[in-house]
């Protein structure tokens, strides 16, 4: 292998978490119920089908862009000072330089967005790509991003370990042709998750372990 391709949220920031808090506090606010499954169907995916997603269960003529902003003020809010970070993101970033891993980042999130949160928690230079969802027309469950992704890196997506917490991320990477790893954050894996990932994994130290094992056994075969 000679790459790996992170998702952002849910991955490297504890940060969705976040984003259903914020939505839960909106909808308390404005009597609207249902908040948190219907921003479940929405992780891994862009504004535009998150955006099409609340229309389509609440009504074409729910304010989407309003209640999008008073749940965008609650999350920055809560990252003001420092984004939080997952455990093991570190540790696992420095691994893959050290071993000489080419690095990217492909989220759904704006890519503005993206390196803004990178660079306030002193990240941005593990990463020689950076993709952000606003570069494409299509959203991750497609495979667009990730072949992207692939593509600046200089790789070849068979090459690369793409490391997700989503159903439509990893949806994304397995169709890119690429290597999933599921770190599940607040989707547990279902069996569709577990046949199309090459492992599943508890947290970030144990995909760490799991490149350092395959990198070992295929030192050893050559």
């Amino acid at each position: 292998m000679e790459a790996v391709v992170f998702d952002m949220d849910g991955v490297i920031f504890d940060t969705e978490r976040l984003v259903l808090e914020g939505w839960a506090e909106t909808g308390k606010k404005h009597g609207i119920e249902g908040t948190d499954a219907v921003c479940r169907q929405c992780l891994g995916t862009t504004y535009e089908v998150s955006r099409q997603i609340f229309l389509d269960h609440y009504g074409e003529d729910f304010p989407y862009e309003t209640y999008k902003e008073e749940m965008r003020a609650y999350f920055y809010r809560a990252i003001e000072k420092e984004v939080p970070l997952k455990p093991g993101i570190r540790e696992i970033l420095e691994y893959l330089k050290k071993e000489g891993f080419r690095i990217g980042l492909a989220s759904s999130t704006r890519r503005e967005a993206v390196l803004s949160e990178l660079d306030q928690d002193g990240l941005t230079g593990y990463f020689d790509v950076v993709i952000g969802g606003d570069l494409l027309k299509r959203s991750k469950p497609e495979p667009d991003i990730y072949l992207m992704a692939c593509r600046e890196l200089g790789v070849e997506p068979v090459q690369a370990y793409a490391i997700e917490d989503s159903y439509n991320g990893i949806r994304s990477a397995h169709a890119a042709g690429m290597h999933p790893i599921m770190v599940p954050d607040l989707m547990p894996p279902t069996e569709e998750m577990r046949e199309k990932s090459v492992v599943i994994c508890d947290n970030l130290q144990e995909a760490q372990k799991f490149i350092e094992k395959m990198r070992k056994n295929n030192e050893k075969q050559l």
